[in-house]
C-alpha cells in the first residue's frame, strides 16, 4: 500500500471512530459517510473490513440496541422495522430482532397507556377531534392501526358505560 493511501485510510478510520463514539451505527451509516467526504471505495471497504474485524461495527448488536432505544420512546415495531431497513439492515437481521423483542412488548397495552394520557391532554376539545388526533399521532409513532382503532373504541364503550351508570 502506497504512503498516501496508508494516511487516507487511518483518516477513515479516525472518522468513523468519531461516528462510533457518540452512538453506534450499522454498516451502511458509516459508508455512507465515509463517501460524503469522498473517501474512495477501496479505503471504505478497507475501512469497514478493519471495523468488522475488531468488532467495532456489527450490524446484529446495533440492531439490537436499536430496538431497544426506540422501544423505551415508545415507538411501535412497524416503525422500528422501517428505520432498521433504513439504517442498511438486512431483513433477516430485522426480523429476528423484532422477533425478540415481541416477547416482553405488547404493543396494546403501550398503546392504552398511551391514549390515556393523551385523552387527559387534550380534554378540552372535541371528542372526535381527539380521537382523530390521538390515532394520527400514534400510526406516526408506528403502532398498528387495528390496535389503535380497537383501543380507542374499547375506551369510548367503557366510558360511555361508566356514564350510562347511575
Amino acid at each position: 500500500m502506497k504512503n498516501k493511501d496508508t494516511g487516507q485510510l487511518q483518516k477513515a478510520k479516525n472518522y468513523a471512530f468519531l461516528l462510533l463514539k457518540f452512538r453506534p451505527r450499522s454498516e451502511k451509516e458509516i459508508i455512507l459517510r465515509l463517501k460524503q467526504k469522498k473517501t474512495a471505495d477501496k479505503i471504505i471497504k478497507e475501512t469497514i473490513d478493519f471495523l468488522k474485524s475488531k468488532d467495532f461495527l456489527d450490524d446484529a448488536s446495533f440492531a439490537r440496541a436499536w430496538v431497544q432505544s426506540r422501544i423505551r420512546r415508545p415507538l411501535g415495531l412497524r416503525r422500528i422495522r422501517q428505520e432498521l431497513k433504513i439504517k442498511g439492515i438486512e431483513q433477516e437481521t430485522i426480523d429476528n430482532q423484532i422477533a425478540a423483542i415481541k416477547e416482553g412488548y405488547c404493543e396494546e397495552t403501550i398503546v392504552a397507556k398511551i391514549v390515556k394520557e393523551r385523552f387527559a391532554k387534550l380534554k378540552g376539545i372535541a371528542p372526535d377531534k381527539t380521537r382523530r388526533r390521538i390515532f394520527d399521532y400514534l400510526v406516526r409513532r408506528g403502532f398498528s392501526s387495528d390496535i389503535i382503532t380497537e383501543v380507542i373504541n374499547n375506551r369510548d364503550s367503557s366510558s360511555a358505560n361508566r356514564r350510562s351508570v347511575p
